[in-house]
């Protein structure tokens, strides 16, 4: 089913009203948690700021993140700092839960949703948008000049797949743009959509490719990535199930495959052999043992195999290690994420999964103690191009949220 969406313009009063800081090289430097690691603070944004989700890296190595509160920001490297730079938003009462996407033109993409709440347990309403960022036609140009952010689809708060967007967008080879939402669907409010929206000359269409109802798949999250075949691979969180979405005919055919956990919320990711890897933030075994799982799963001639890679033991303090974002993956298959509770201290946790003699090593890259380097990250870990690992801590719980640097 499709609707056609309007294309409109949104009030740069948020954007106007937001002042440029400028952060260099005044990085707080903390004890390394394993190995010779360096952990940094690149920036701290101010209370109930709360940074979500990752960063998004250009060909250039700049960073562009996004803030619960509605702001997509953007950091540029110069010559031994950073450069922190807010470049606006949807504005309004939206609320970002995803990554911002780069298009082939360099502007960005991204999604907001209506309400309140914290990153992790959203409170808010069904109705959501999804938004482009242009950079603003100022001359002369500077790097502090606010971009331009227009609605290019709005889903409204009805039942039917128009609402709750979250988690990466992608897109294919014809700037198609596919993500997913936590609410709407099959005529009930919360079970979500897989949806697909492709541009024209009046803006931009929306088409829902898959609405679950229950048995079949429910609240996806995280987004969907797309496969050499051009199909569609997500987490259902609700139904503790990876699915794939195959073109068929006029419609989507759907294959579930159940997780060796539960709660899957951080999306997949995909290797160079078409193998994909997830996360879950509970279950792995032992049901008493709410932890979390790294799994993969496995193409060959026969079809697809889950293989559990590592179950997450309980951290010193009792909490659950909880990864609620998605893997990222190094050129020597080396595996990067975040634990949003677990570590030493109880306030999350950086790490790296290493293969070795047919299993994986767990190595701590960074504890967060929940001062002021931050606590609770959502983060998915971004390799920059000088082989360091970025990302964000929420600080959602009381402190304040940041940017966070490791050195190998």
């Amino acid at each position: 089913m499709s609707s056609s969406c309007r294309n409109r313009s949104l009030s740069r009063t948020a954007t106007a009203a937001l002042a440029v800081t400028i952060l260099f090289a005044l990085a707080v430097a903390l004890t390394p948690t394993a190995g010779a690691q360096t952990y940094k603070v690149l920036y701290t944004f101010t209370r109930w700021t709360w940074p979500c989700t990752g960063l998004t890296m250009d060909a250039a190595g700049n960073f562009y993140g996004t803030t619960f509160s509605g702001v997509v920001f953007k950091l540029t490297h110069v010559g031994s700092g950073w450069v922190f730079t807010p470049l606006g938003g949807p504005g309004g009462s939206y609320n970002i839960l995803g990554r911002v996407a780069i298009a082939k033109d360099g502007t960005l993409y991204g999604t907001a949703l209506y309400g309140y709440g914290y990153c992790d347990w959203y409170k808010g309403g069904t109705g959501g948008v999804v938004f482009h960022l242009t950079p603003g036609p100022t001359a002369p140009k500077t790097p502090f000049a606010p971009w331009n952010a227009n609605i290019i689809h709005d889903f409204g708060r009805g039942l039917d797949g128009r609402g709750g967007p979250q988690g990466d967008l992608t897109f294919d080879q014809a700037g198609n743009i596919y993500g997913t939402t936590m609410w709407g669907g099959c005529g009930q409010p919360g079970l979500g959509v897989i949806y697909e929206l492709t541009p024209s000359a009046g803006g931009w269409t929306e088409t829902v490719l898959y609405a679950p109802c229950g048995d079949d798949g429910s609240v996806p999250r995280g987004g969907v990535v797309l496969d050499g075949s051009g199909n569609l691979w997500g987490v259902y969180w609700g139904t503790n199930a990876v699915f794939q979405l195959s073109a068929s005919g006029s419609g989507w055919t759907q294959t579930l495959y159940p997780t060796d956990g539960t709660e899957p919320m951080g999306g997949l990711m995909t290797d160079a052999s078409g193998n994909l890897y997830g996360t879950t933030t509970g279950g792995g075994g032992d049901p008493a043992q709410f932890n979390g799982t790294v799994f993969e799963l496995i193409h060959s001639s026969g079809g697809w195999t889950l293989n559990t890679l590592y179950v997450f033991p309980r951290s010193p303090t009792g909490n659950s290690v909880a990864p609620e974002a998605k893997l990222t993956m190094d050129a020597a298959g080396n595996l990067y994420g975040t634990g949003t509770y677990g570590g030493v201290y109880g306030y999350g946790t950086v790490f790296k999964l290493t293969p070795s003699s047919g299993g994986w090593t767990y190595t701590s890259l960074y504890d967060f103690t929940g001062g002021s380097d931050g606590a609770n990250p959502m983060s998915e870990v971004t390799i920059g191009l000088n082989g360091r690992l970025y990302g964000t801590a929420s600080g959602q719980y009381g402190t304040n949220g940041v940017v966070w640097e490791i050195t190998p």
